[in-house]
């Protein structure tokens, strides 16, 4: 039970800081980013890079947040703040469009074989019968210091507070003096460094490599709808259950439905689960299980 719990835990890291840097962006420009995904392969090839030239990890990491929140930014101002003056539809598609460049040049730079961070091997943690290794166990510990952090500079900063301003009533919060295009480029900036660290933490536990970003598309979209789109702390709950759908999958054994001692779904039943709970789930809830926070963060 407790392995199941682990497991949860860290596919639910996986996503969480990927899915609230969507939502957050979401929360102030009212179109789903489909690029955003890419922000975290670029992420984990950034940091990937960084290692080989020398970095330590962390050091690498950093500087890979940086540099992915800088071309979040970037293409917020350059390409998606332009596209939305003709609507949040033609900013998706364009958003798609930028997604598909982005895995281009990654193919052209880094190919397409994977490639895997250089860690020394160690035998993996025991805790309370369950096995966890230390890459997961430090992508845990990441993900809850991150998503900490930035739920403090969420509630308790005067950036955070802009953020939810907009978020609930733009016209009004420009009215009092915000900068909403400074806003905008700093929870850009906050997102693209999120799904930078959440592309490391999943590459670090598996490959480095060029479908990393679709892989993780549905799975993080389904989060944050589920969690409520434009809803940060939201998407965490998303990432959660979602994790518990595709843990469940993998590990219950069906075999009394069919005569045998064992039978598994196969792997490929992953996506399939995650989105029939979504589904289910949307039925019920149109908006997300957090539809109050939708409205108002």
């Amino acid at each position: 039970m407790f392995q199941f719990f682990l497991d949860v835990l860290i596919r639910t890291a996986d996503l969480a800081l990927v899915a609230v840097g969507l939502s957050a962006v979401y929360a102030l420009v009212k179109f789903p980013n489909v690029a955003h995904v890419q922000y975290a392969v670029v992420g984990a090839f950034l940091t990937l890079t960084g290692q080989r030239m020398g970095m330590p990890f962390p050091v690498a990491m950093v500087a890979s947040c940086l540099l992915t929140g800088v071309l979040a930014v970037l293409l917020n101002t350059l390409v998606f703040r332009r596209l939305l003056r003709s609507g949040p539809a033609i900013a998706m598609i364009g958003s798609l469009a930028v997604s598909m460049v982005l895995v281009a040049l990654i193919l052209g730079i880094a190919g397409s074989r994977p490639q895997r961070f250089q860690f020394d091997i160690v035998a993996p943690l025991v805790i309370a019968g369950a096995r966890v290794s230390h890459a997961q166990a430090y992508s845990i510990a990441v993900a809850i210091t991150v998503l900490s952090v930035f739920t403090f500079v969420l509630y308790r900063t005067p950036v955070g507070r802009s953020m939810r301003a907009l978020a609930s009533n733009r016209a009004l919060a420009e009215a009092t003096g915000i900068n909403a295009a400074a806003i905008t480029n700093q929870i850009s900036f906050v997102s693209g460094a999120l799904a930078a660290v959440g592309g490391t933490m999943l590459a670090m536990t598996g490959d480095v490599h060029m479908n990393l970003g679709t892989d993780l598309l549905l799975p993080v979209f389904a989060a944050a709808i589920l969690g409520g789109l434009g809803s940060p702390l939201g998407a965490v709950a998303g990432a959660m259950l979602i994790a518990i759908a595709e843990t469940l999958v993998t590990n219950l054994n069906f075999g009394w439905l069919v005569g045998q001692p064992l039978a598994f779904l196969p792997v490929t039943y992953i996506g399939a689960a995650s989105f029939i709970f979504l589904l289910v789930a949307l039925l019920f809830k149109p908006y997300g299980l957090f539809d109050r926070e939708v409205r108002r963060v």
